[in-house]
């Protein structure tokens, strides 16, 4: 580990004789300076979109907290815009879950429905690059993965502007806010699982992706990395530590288990009814839900197209993007078992990633409309973390150009949503 860290810091030296602005760069490893410098970013596509920034066109979080606010599960007001929510017996209900709204709930209460989402999401979005200069830090150190500061921050600035997450932060729309609070919840649980010891690390981490479950479901299987984590690194401590400790990590999920099962049931008579045969749909998806379902194999090809290969500027701009393509850095995970004692962590990510990805590739649409896939935001937190394993075997030089087209690419999606979008 001495060594790791000896060629960590010879490298960061070697750095700072060859780049004019190191203070610039090495401010992103810092979560309040990175989170400040992406934040004014995101606030001026926001500003870009609308100014002043109101809610957005799709606000509807906020009246979702209006009608917690007043009692009730329906729609107390109705939004300009209906499509996509569920209608049913003369009311609309959203099909998402309830945390973004519940949570925007003090903020309705005061400036009423027209408060601005999007600056809201502006701020999660911020969080979240905080969040990742500390898990990144974190993973660094309980990992000895031998990162120098430099490479540290260019993964930060890489996550901030450089990746799918860009683009929906500078929104307010219903789903990004919904990707973005889960995305922050994951983080926090990850960052549990690397910085606490004891049956507080189980709860603590348990907590985080229950949190995001309920921001968005199928993050849930987000949760994987963190469970196995917590079990190897404590294995010493013998199977009754750890069942314990299991049973402490699964008392969240029971908890928003109940919570969203009486949620549903209380709408629409069932605990796992969400409202998707009520959903007011696009025409573009209506007919293959009717023949295929929400769900389906009849889906792959579409989504694994949109997902890996599909180059928006060559195309429909408005569909996806490539996971890879549009953002190279993240080739680097495929480094991240270069080394035999990481080799487990490795596999542990990469099936946490690709079971996440499970439902997300038999999904109806591909997240349309989108500038590069917005799913992969599901599954990024452990991604970032085989991508901070890998990055170490590459040239900072390779590095730093592959974060500069990536920023390229999704400042010109930015743009791009800006322009299509308003």
């Amino acid at each position: 580990m001495l060594d790791s860290r000896l060629s960590a810091a010879a490298r960061d030296s070697a750095l700072k004789t060859r780049v004019a602005w190191p203070g610039l760069l090495l401010a992103w490893q810092s979560p309040r300076w990175s989170a400040a410098l992406a934040g004014a970013v995101y606030l001026a596509i926001c500003l870009w979109h609308q100014f002043p920034p109101g809610a957005s066109n799709y606000p509807y979080y906020n009246y979702l907290a209006d009608a917690f606010l007043h009692g009730q599960l329906h729609l107390r007001l109705l939004p300009a815009n209906v499509g996509d929510l569920v209608a049913l017996d003369g009311h609309y209900y959203l099909y998402w879950p309830p945390l973004p709204a519940v949570l925007l709930m003090p903020f309705v209460a005061i400036f009423g429905v027209g408060f601005s989402d999007q600056l809201f999401t502006v701020a999660l979005g911020a969080l979240n690059v905080a969040l990742v200069a500390l898990l990144v830090r974190r993973a660094d150190e309980r990992l000895a993965l031998g990162l120098s500061p430099a490479q540290r921050s260019l993964l930060v600035l890489f996550f901030a502007l450089g990746s799918v997450h860009f683009p929906l932060a500078g929104r307010g729309r219903v789903w990004e806010t919904a990707q973005l609070l889960a995305f922050a919840c994951l983080a926090l649980a990850y960052l549990a699982a690397l910085s606490f010891k004891g049956p507080r690390a189980f709860v603590l981490a348990g907590l985080g992706v229950a949190a995001a479950a309920l921001a968005r479901n199928n993050v849930v299987l987000v949760g994987l990395w963190p469970a196995w984590y917590l079990l190897w690194s404590q294995r010493e401590r013998g199977p009754r530590y750890l069942l314990r400790g299991t049973a402490f990590g699964l008392l969240p999920f029971l908890g928003a288990g109940l919570l969203f099962g009486a949620y549903n049931w209380l709408r629409f008579g069932s605990v796992l009814d969400v409202g998707l045969s009520h959903h007011l749909m696009a025409p573009l998806f209506r007919d293959d839900y009717v023949q295929f379902g929400a769900f389906s194999l009849h889906y792959l090809p579409t989504n694994l197209y949109y997902q890996l290969l599909h180059l928006p500027f060559f195309g429909n701009p408005l569909m996806g993007g490539s996971l890879f393509l549009m953002s190279p850095v993240w080739f680097s995970i495929f480094w991240a078992a270069r080394q035999r004692r990481l080799r487990a962590n490795a596999l542990a990510l990469g099936l946490t990633v690709l079971l996440a990805e499970v439902p997300i590739l038999l999904l109806m649409g591909t997240g349309w409309m989108q500038f590069g896939s917005r799913y992969t935001l599901d599954f990024t937190v452990p991604l970032l973390l085989l991508a901070a394993q890998g990055v170490r075997y590459w040239p900072f030089r390779a590095q730093w150009l592959l974060t500069a087209v990536s920023i390229g690419l999704f400042s010109a999606g930015a743009i791009l949503l800006a322009m299509f979008l308003g």
